[in-house]
């Protein structure tokens, strides 16, 4: 029992950036005029030749009348395609294209060169994220050539900087709240299809983010008198600011099992695996203790029942002889969703329990509410549906938190439907090159990538509206 209990609960540790709920429910009905005009995603052999190539321009996106591009924050990109219908709520589609660096040692291709060998495209951003902004362009281009009009408003916005800063989404943000928007829902990156990354469990499943984690960067400062390091204190700076960072690395924040979605997936999950796995995960309540002791061994799954800190910059001394009379450390935390910034200032302050260590919050914010996912809740259901359209052998589809963060965040005045979610088969191969070496991205996947879009957007021409939502806790 233990050991299948051990395979399951590496479910959470493969899942990366989400774990969440199974969701089989009906989908979004399209209606007749939908069903009348539907351009099938039926691409030629050119179409696809120019998909592989990555095509640099989009004249047709560029030269249509009912589309406005504007340059915001200098780098930035914004969309805004106007629909047929102003009664239905637009929706935002959202990617960025910058990246992190890519020294070339362990490439086997320079990391910029887009170079495709056996079937895949290589090079930094072709998974993060820039296949996401391709696909958009690509997707849209493909159906305004086929003479589609959309009956519902949407933007795209590209993002330039959300690699470090993300001010590029930020300002797109305030500039749609300037303007009076509302969203029906936002689309950005974060989850994907995955396939054969769990033990045992040889079924697809695609996951949809529907939050995300908090986040704080704490600098923790200590105050000494410097002086001749022949005649040393009892304690220096250094010493001091090392034990109270000990002491928060031993120290784990609580286990907050019952918030978010966790309780909930096990038990949809339970009828996937045999007894007596089974049962382990219908009754969480009842095996809190031994799930909980387990899922703490791995980070990832550690990740997921806690907030986590990591201790990420040490600064001290300046010559071997001088005991430095300033030593400064940076933790970064990641904030679960069932806690505040607040709270975990406290909790750290208290962990710590020393008052000469100072402590400055350099950036923080909270968790982000989560979207709804129910039957009525629009944006979910319409990746859900277009999920099973582009992808008919994947049937579980799982809403969860995100662990790292996304542009997504600051759209959060705009609506409360924020999705995250990239139509990618990731592979266990595939985990190692985000923000690695030999990063790529399949040319069959750009293409369902490409063909998901396409669908998508001819989806989202439903009659539907979103429900009002009051964000989860």
């Amino acid at each position: 029992m233990a050991q299948r209990c051990v395979c399951v609960l590496a479910l959470a540790a493969m899942l990366l950036l989400v774990f969440a709920t199974v969701s089989r429910s009906m989908g979004l009905r399209s209606d007749e005029h939908q069903r009348a005009s539907r351009i099938p995603s039926e691409f030629s052999k050119e179409e696809r030749v120019a998909m592989k190539e990555a095509l640099k321009v989009f004249p047709t996106v560029l030269s249509t009348s009912f589309i406005q591009h504007e340059v915001v924050e200098e780098y930035s990109h914004l969309f805004t395609i106007q629909g047929s219908d102003p009664s239905l709520q637009p929706y935002l589609l959202m990617a960025h294209f910058d990246v992190v660096p890519a020294p070339e040692e362990g490439w086997e291709v320079p990391p910029f060169s887009g170079l495709e060998r056996d079937g895949a495209i290589y090079g930094r951003g072709t998974l993060d994220d820039k296949n996401s902004v391709m696909a958009l362009l690509q997707a849209l281009e493909l159906l305004l050539i086929r003479k589609y009009i959309p009956r519902r408003s949407f933007f795209i916005s590209l993002g330039h900087d959300e690699e470090s800063s993300g001010t590029g989404a930020q300002r797109v943000s305030a500039l749609l709240q300037s303007r009076g928007v509302q969203l029906a829902f936002v689309v950005d990156e974060g989850g994907f299809i995955l396939d054969d990354v769990i033990p045992d469990f040889k079924k697809p499943i695609a996951l949809i983010g529907v939050s995300e984690k908090g986040s704080m960067n704490l600098l923790l400062q200590v105050n000494m008198s410097s002086g001749h390091s022949s005649a040393p204190p009892k304690e220096t700076s250094i010493g001091i600011l090392a034990a109270a960072v000990s002491r928060l690395e031993q120290t784990q924040m609580p286990i907050i099992f019952g918030s978010g979605t966790l309780v909930t997936v096990l038990r949809q999950l339970a009828d996937e695996f045999p007894f007596p796995v089974d049962k382990i995960l219908s009754n969480p309540w009842l095996f809190e203790p031994l799930i909980t002791r387990f899922m703490e061994r791995n980070p990832l799954t550690n990740a997921i029942i806690r907030t986590t800190k990591a201790l990420t910059i040490f600064e001290a001394g300046i010559k071997v002889n001088v005991i430095p009379s300033v030593a400064k450390a940076t933790v970064n935390f990641r904030i679960h969703s069932g806690q505040t910034v607040q709270e975990v200032l406290e909790l750290t302050k208290n962990i710590v329990a020393d008052n000469r260590v100072q402590f400055h919050v350099m950036t923080a914010f909270d968790p982000l509410p989560i979207s709804p996912y129910d039957d009525k809740a629009l944006g979910y259901q319409l990746l859900r549906q277009t999920i099973q359209s582009v992808f008919p052998e994947v049937n579980i589809t799982i809403p969860g938190t995100c662990l790292a963060n996304t542009d997504s965040r600051f759209f959060t005045n705009l609506t409360t439907g924020i999705y995250r979610f990239n139509p990618y088969y990731l592979q266990p191969e595939d985990l190692k090159s985000f923000h690695g070496v030999n990063e790529k991205i399949s040319v069959q996947g750009y293409e369902n990538q490409v063909k998901f879009i396409f669908e998508l957007i001819q989806n989202a021409d439903t009659d539907q509206e979103p429900v009002s939502h009051l964000h989860k806790p």
